[in-house]
């Protein structure tokens, strides 16, 4: 099997010579190569330069031969793409160009140029997947509707998510139909990536956790789910939601075809009550890449152990490597895996 050939398989729940992995936010600041980069461009030049989404999205791979690829990029191209820009804050954190707070607002927003407006996603995935070649997995991805959300009603990163809550609670109609074009226009983004060549994709329910009870079916994952079934019969779908542990069942009925856990779910006690044909992402907690590589081996072996006699196991992180992740223990995660 090729590395393509064992992400696949492992996706089907099929048998693999061994447990295919990749990790959540592989480029980022823990990698010499991609801080070099930083330094002569911003995030965003990084992100819409598609040579440079490119060579961003293939420094991990050629460091720690990865099974998968996933593009480098972000979530918030979509809001973008709709007509609402987005920036960084000096002291770290989102700043979109102005708040979704009235219905004018939502009206302004639109999915009609979403393809044009990310042409340049579609570029650099068509330049990854001539460089992989069929020899490794290429994965794209995007936020949740309702993730999306949150940082287009809050006006960037939140601490309480008051606004958000508060359009949900209090002005349905509003709330869904930002949540309707949110849909329309990652349905859209999706197909996009799928022509462009990616062999699976993931959605980030980054902030579903913060949604309690039904408010988080209504809130979150029926919108998830409209997205998935507008997608799943032409490429796996890797469903991540965050926080999310009590929901796990609902989780599963979404028809996505493989379930990512964070940190803080036992990854035993899942292999146990997911069903069997439901593939398992996870979970290590991105913290252990932070402290040595013993620590490293011995708690990646405590999920390897977990998922031994379950088919279907992709291992990654509970979520995304930290920026002081070492890369001593990232290698000696690889090696554990691959021993």
């Amino acid at each position: 099997m090729n590395y393509r050939e064992r992400f696949l398989a492992a996706a089907n729940c099929q048998p693999v010579d061994r447990t295919p992995v990749w990790l959540m936010r592989q480029a980022g600041r823990s990698l010499p190569e991609y801080r070099a980069l930083k330094e002569r461009y911003s995030f965003l030049e990084l992100a819409q330069t598609p040579e440079l989404a490119f060579e961003v999205t293939m420094q991990p791979i050629r460091r720690f031969d990865y099974d998968a690829a996933i593009l480098f990029s972000d979530i918030l191209v979509i809001p973008e793409a709709m007509g609402q820009p987005y920036s960084f804050r000096e002291k770290g954190g989102i700043q979109m160009e102005y708040a979704v707070s009235s219905r004018s607002d939502i009206e302004r927003l639109t999915v009609d140029s979403v393809t044009e407006r990310l042409d340049y996603v579609r570029a650099a995935l068509e330049l990854l997947k001539a460089e992989l070649a069929d020899e490794r997995a290429l994965l794209g991805f995007a936020g949740s509707p309702w993730t999306l959300a949150t940082y287009m009603v809050e006006g960037g990163s939140s601490k309480d998510y008051t606004l958000v809550l508060d359009l949900y609670q209090n002005n349905r109609d509003d709330f869904e139909e930002l949540m309707s074009k949110i849909t329309e226009a990652l349905i859209i983004y999706y197909k996009m990536q799928i022509r462009a060549g990616v062999d699976a994709v993931q959605i980030f329910d980054s902030w579903g956790g913060i949604l309690k009870g039904t408010d988080y079916m209504e809130g979150s994952l029926k919108w998830m789910k409209q997205i998935i079934d507008a997608i799943r019969e032409e490429v796996p779908v890797i469903l991540f939601a965050k926080g999310c542990a009590d929901h796990m069942k609902d989780l599963c009925e979404t028809g996505a075809q493989i379930i990512g856990l964070d940190w803080t779910v036992d990854i035993g006690e899942a292999a146990k009550t997911l069903p069997s044909n439901i593939a398992i992402q996870g979970n290590l907690d991105p913290m252990v890449l932070n402290t040595n590589p013993n620590r490293t081996r011995i708690e990646t072996q405590k999920i390897l152990d977990a998922m031994k006699d379950r088919q279907g196991h992709i291992f990654n992180l509970g979520h995304g490597i930290d920026k002081d992740a070492k890369l001593e223990n990232v290698q000696a995660l690889l090696d554990t895996i691959r021993t």
